[in-house]
């Protein structure tokens, strides 16, 4: 299992939380996803034979909101 911390802009409520975790389960490959709204920022555990930080931007940015590069 890999892990990386994605910072996302635009985060600022349960909701968001809620968006950007669900959207990121839904991924084939990534294992879990945490929020933290404080931090503007995801966490995120994946295999990464499965799946690549790419893709798991792309589906943050489908929510709305931004990833900070």
């Amino acid at each position: 299992m890999a892990k990386t911390v994605i910072d996302v802009e635009g985060m600022t409520c349960g909701h968001c939380k809620s968006s950007v975790e669900g959207a990121l389960h839904n991924l084939d490959g990534v294992s879990t996803a945490e929020v933290n709204l404080e931090k503007n920022n995801v966490t995120v555990e994946y295999n990464d034979t499965i799946i690549d930080r790419g893709k798991m931007t792309a589906a943050i940015e489908d929510q709305g909101y931004d990833v900070k590069q």
